[in-house]
């Protein structure tokens, strides 16, 4: 019995892979040691006594259970750290997604007229300077200082019209007075 290397070798040349791809009927070894050309290879490829092994599968299955397990905290105690919590997610990538996400709201609530520009200003400044820790409270603060800024309206509107009132009252009663007084001086000048 022969040991059929050469027909693998020139089938693997033919069929363009490894020798190791490439399957020999058993039954047929007689037939396929006649075959000492490509072109009695390519005869046997074509009956179906030598055929190319199919691409070995390499499951990811075992891969997607560990990510899945990851996902849900699993395997990431100390023990399974390598870098400092700044190299495996940077400060710097934190504060960025932060502050665009600060910057982000106040654009909409500027654009939607919530909050004018003045207001939108100090706000921008105070996201800057690191005073918001997330979006909640930002908002929380945002009610505040509407709420706050109402009030103050209310009570220099209500300031001025008391101003006001007096001032009319005042007017109203000089006037008054003026009309006594002239009453009076009449009233001498017909006695006289």
């Amino acid at each position: 019995m022969s040991t059929l290397r050469l027909q693998k070798r020139l089938a693997a040349s033919v069929l363009k892979c490894g020798k190791r791809k490439i399957w020999l009927d058993p039954n047929e070894t007689t037939e396929i040691a006649n075959a000492n050309s490509r072109q009695n290879i390519r005869k046997l490829v074509k009956d179906g006594l030598i055929i190319r092994k199919p691409q070995a599968i390499h499951s990811r299955s075992r891969v997607r259970r560990a990510l899945e397990a990851k996902r849900k905290g699993r395997h990431q105690g100390y023990g399974k750290r390598k870098g400092t919590a700044n190299a495996r997610m940077p400060e710097k990538v934190i504060w960025m997604r932060r502050i665009r996400t600060l910057r982000r709201l106040l654009r909409k609530y500027r654009e939607s007229k919530k909050i004018d520009s003045h207001l939108y200003h100090s706000l921008y400044l105070r996201v800057k300077g690191n005073m918001f820790k997330n979006k909640r409270i930002l908002m929380e603060y945002i009610h505040k200082k509407k709420a706050e800024n109402l009030r103050a309206k209310q009570l220099s509107d209500q300031a001025e019209a008391r101003r006001s009132k007096k001032k009319e009252s005042r007017i109203r009663r000089q006037g008054r007075q003026r009309a006594k007084q002239m009453q009076i001086l009449q009233q001498e000048g017909v006695s006289e």
